[in-house]
């Protein structure tokens, strides 16, 4: 399966496919369709699948030939003695939201540990009760590819990704923390995802970028849209939003030595420029912010010589309280 590079997040964070005027989300994924993006990511969480249903709404008014739909299931806490039929259970509601008899890649949306825990699930957990319970709904052909969210413990995700049962991973991937691509400094103040992608690689598993802004914390702006969603918690970056973008303006040389237009041309332009990236995945409020991604995408990976100056002002973090 071939997916675009850019791919159109339909998440809560940036709000559009969940609280979006109707119009404009038609608008913007017609576009997107246009421009040839043809990936999109929503999950049952997004809007209490609010997301799944415009997803859906809009799909069956364009009828695109080539979209790949991608949504997601958690498991809720006290569902772990019946992981096969509440992982069914979650996927027929999406489907019937989304209006498809069945869809491109099914993700496990909850974080893995070693040992689990209320809506952690351990690595066993994962490989024993719900890897056969993906796979049985791909052979009923209601799953084409099956897929992780890389979040949790890194030692954890590591041996799941080892283990080469599902076909892709969303893995955390921006210019606040390259763990999974690249070793940190000493000290830094984020996640050690340790070099996930030499195991993606290794095991054949397709890689799908995560929180590419940081949850719009690499626009280095603490507004927020009417219609996006609240700061997100942290995945993998500062312990607080207020520092993730305080550091982001620590990167904003980035943008006044002339590497790119703005930080969040830089960090879009950064998360596809590791030949790991299968697709990346960016939220938007507006059409507008879907054309600022397409407009950083189609310049294509930053320049060495930028990826050198941002390794040097990372190390500045190096020693800091995360």
């Amino acid at each position: 399966m071939q997916l675009s590079i850019l791919g159109f997040g339909c998440g809560a964070v940036g709000g559009l496919m969940v609280r979006g005027d109707p119009a404009d989300q038609e608008r913007t994924v017609a576009r997107a369709v246009g421009a040839g993006v043809n990936y999109f990511d929503t999950a049952v969480q997004y809007g209490d699948g609010q997301s799944e249903t415009n997803l859906g709404r809009v799909l069956r008014q364009l009828k695109p030939t080539n979209a790949v739909v991608g949504t997601k299931v958690r498991l809720r806490p006290g569902e772990a003695g019946r992981v096969a039929d509440s992982v069914r259970a979650s996927l027929e509601g999406s489907l019937a939201r989304l209006g498809l008899e069945r869809v491109d890649i099914f993700h496990l949306h909850n974080p893995i540990t070693a040992h689990g825990g209320g809506t952690v699930l351990s690595v066993s957990q994962v490989l024993d009760d719900v890897v056969p319970a993906f796979q049985r709904l791909r052979e009923q052909g209601k799953v084409r590819f099956l897929g992780m969210t890389a979040v949790g413990e890194t030692a954890a995700l590591q041996q799941v990704i080892d283990a080469g049962a599902f076909d892709s991973a969303q893995i955390v991937y921006n210019m606040l923390n390259p763990s999974a691509a690249e070793d940190l400094p000493p000290d830094y103040p984020a996640q050690d995802y340790g070099r996930l992608f030499d195991r993606t690689r290794a095991a054949g598993v397709g890689v799908v970028g995560i929180r590419v802004l940081a949850g719009g914390a690499l626009s280095a702006s603490t507004e927020r849209h009417p219609i996006a969603g609240a700061a997100p918690e942290p995945i993998g970056s500062a312990m607080s939003y207020d520092a993730d973008i305080a550091r982001a303006r620590r990167l904003m040389p980035l943008v006044e030595e002339g590497f790119a237009a703005s930080l969040t041309e830089a960090a879009t332009r950064f998360a596809l420029s590791h030949p790991a990236m299968g697709t990346i995945l960016v939220g938007m409020a507006t059409p507008q912010q879907f054309e600022d991604a397409l407009a950083a995408a189609e310049k294509g990976p930053l320049p060495q010589a930028a990826l050198a100056r941002l390794s040097e002002l990372r190390q500045g973090f190096a020693g800091e309280a995360r």
